[in-house]
């Protein structure tokens, strides 16, 4: 059947610059580690927990596959090509930061979501680093970024630790 070989070539022979499986290895520890950090936001009942940090996550990290893919293209021509990785990060940052600016609410001086917000544009930088290959950056400041919004936590007055 000429159809199941041109679906094959098609899925199989799109990922010329990261190979499937490293590419869903990627796009997974993605996910996980927004996970971690989106349950963090969603244990304390918090605007933009657990789906909203992973697609954020997962979505940073595909930006960055897709952009490795396109600075590989065959038919690009290298001379005319400015290839500049700065671009994707200046993209997923833009887009993050207009999602976690719309998690953020004041009422006079009061303002609420800023945490939320820093978590959700964290999850972009995460993605980002799966999506360089860079696992073991991404679990460092995940771990990290869940250590302070555990230690912080338990360090606020009662009274600010809504506000976050």
């Amino acid at each position: 059947m000429p159809w199941l070989e041109l679906l094959r070539q098609e899925f199989l022979t799109t990922f010329s610059t990261t190979p499937l499986p490293v590419a869903a290895l990627r796009l997974v520890c993605a996910a996980t580690l927004g996970a971690v950090l989106g349950w963090e936001r969603e244990r304390r009942d918090k605007p933009a927990g657990l789906r909203t940090h992973i697609l954020i996550a997962i979505a940073a990290c595909l930006f960055t596959l897709i952009a490795f893919d396109l600075m590989d293209l065959p038919e690009n021509d290298q001379d005319s090509l400015r290839t500049d990785p700065i671009r994707v990060i200046e993209a997923v940052t833009q887009g993050v930061a207009f999602l976690a600016a719309g998690s953020i609410i004041t009422h006079g001086a009061k303002v609420q979501g800023l945490t939320t917000g820093a978590g959700m544009w964290m999850a972009g930088a995460v993605g980002l680093s799966c999506g360089t290959g860079n696992v073991p950056l991404a679990l460092l400041a995940t771990g990290l970024g869940l250590a302070v919004l555990w230690i912080m936590a338990a360090l606020a007055p009662a009274e600010r630790a809504n506000d976050d």
